[in-house]
């Protein structure tokens, strides 16, 4: 559905960014279609994409908050949807992979 990543022009900061960053960083995050059920299947299906609660390290990283960290018995649904927590939204750190395998693998 959609990419939120502030070294996108697009992106609501991506003027702060720019001035507040030598690099974006590897951190993004995104929106899947079709939801808690797609989120739960990609974090679970990548190999190279390791599943994780914290995101950071050499290796690329993938978390399914909705599912994880932010999960119903951790978080109230009023408090995701302030938080911009939605069903399909995954958080991916990028490590020192093939760009292209990390592309295939997702």
């Amino acid at each position: 559905k959609c990419v939120y990543y502030p070294g996108l022009p697009s992106h609501r900061d991506h003027e702060v960014a720019k001035r507040t960053m030598k690099l974006f960083s590897g951190m993004m995050s995104f929106e899947l279609k079709g939801g808690l059920d797609n989120g739960k299947k990609l974090a679970e299906s990548t190999k190279i994409a390791v599943l994780a609660m914290s995101l950071g390290g050499a290796e690329t990283l993938i978390e399914h908050p909705a599912s994880m960290t932010h999960a119903d018995n951790i978080m109230s649904a009023e408090m995701k949807k302030v938080g911009g927590i939605t069903p399909g939204l995954m958080r991916l750190s990028v490590g020192l992979e093939d760009s292209g395998d990390i592309i295939r693998d997702l």
